[in-house]
């Protein structure tokens, strides 16, 4: 029913412009390829190191454990020296105190703080770092969720130590610090002073 004519003679040929074609087509592939999986590289290690320093910024906070207050000399019926207990918080890494900042709102105005150890040389004042529970002798970096460190703020002038740049606080005040580690995380802690400090050299804030 159906004729099929076969010529040994012919032969099919593949022509110099429909080669050059396909290899184009081929190098335009690779290439196109090529530059998705640099980009998708890329993206991943920008989405690891973003994640990382994201994760960093949650969990690298200090956490105060109380925060108490000493009248001095110098600072007749009011507070003359604040001292905060710290540690790090659960799931922190090592925390280095002498790069922690201190902004400190008060009443009388806004007031920038870093460690006396701190090279910084345009804050409002300063706050001392002393270790009472260390057993490895970090002390000023918090390794260890076991460690105590004291941030203690000399507030007024007081002669022979540090001056932290902050007023007196008087009864009833309050004030508000945020306290902020290298790696940008930032701790909260709010003081209230009592109505009255009458018959007391010291109280919880």
């Amino acid at each position: 029913m159906f004729e099929f004519i076969t010529n040994t003679e012919d032969r099919g040929q593949v022509g110099i412009g429909t080669l050059i074609v396909f290899i184009a087509m081929v190098l335009v592939a690779a290439i196109a390829a090529g530059v998705l999986i640099n980009t998708a590289g890329f993206l991943q290690s920008s989405a690891e190191q973003t994640g990382e320093e994201s994760q960093e910024q949650v969990t690298n906070r200090l956490q105060v454990l109380s925060a108490t207050g000493e009248k001095t000399g110098s600072s007749g019926g009011a507070i003359g020296n604040v001292s905060l207990t710290t540690t790090k918080a659960p799931g922190a890494d090592d925390i280095d105190l002498t790069e922690v900042t201190v902004q400190w709102v008060d009443d009388s105005g806004t007031y920038n703080l870093v460690s006396e150890d701190s090279s910084a040389s345009n804050a409002d004042g300063q706050f001392s770092i002393d270790p009472f529970k260390d057993d490895d002798t970090s002390s000023p970096v918090i390794n260890s969720p076991d460690d105590r460190i004291l941030l203690t703020f000399d507030l007024g002038t007081v002669d022979g130590n540090v001056d932290a740049g902050v007023p007196d606080l008087s009864e009833g005040q309050s004030a508000t610090l945020r306290i902020t580690t290298s790696s940008g995380t930032a701790t909260t802690e709010r003081l209230v002073v009592p109505e009255s400090l009458s018959g007391t050299s010291a109280v919880n804030l």
